[in-house]
């Protein structure tokens, strides 16, 4: 279960190395080559929201069928299971939005620099 994460570890980070490109400055000479690939790429990439919604709904069937642990009734060893996997979840659950956010913000900046190519090419 755990090759999911690392997929949608993956297309974040690289949603994240094609944001950072193409808000770096002092690269106007790549940028068309830059918004021409990340533009080809966003296709692809919005298979992470279906991905994404698939795994919210993994982490809450989780959360709703976990065992509940009260103190009186579990082991230190039990205890310690069940905080370590509402750590985890907590921490899928991020990942699920910044994964969401970073092509948002991707498919954002990228049209707003067709934009800003389009005033410039009707100067």
């Amino acid at each position: 279960m755990a090759l999911q994460w690392v997929v949608l570890a993956y297309a974040a980070g690289a949603e994240a190395i094609m944001l950072l490109f193409l808000t770096l400055p002092g690269l106007e000479r790549l940028r068309q080559g830059l918004v021409a690939v990340v533009r080809s790429a966003l296709k692809p990439l919005l298979s992470v929201v279906p991905f994404c919604l698939f795994l919210i709904a993994d982490i809450y069937w989780k959360y709703e069928m976990r065992p509940f642990c009260e103190q009186e009734a579990c082991t230190p060893s039990e205890y310690l299971r069940h905080q370590k996997s509402i750590i985890k979840s907590q921490r899928n659950a991020l990942l699920i939005a910044s994964a969401l956010l970073l092509y948002w913000l991707l498919f954002s900046v990228t049209g707003l620099l067709l934009r800003i190519e389009k005033l410039k090419h009707s100067e």
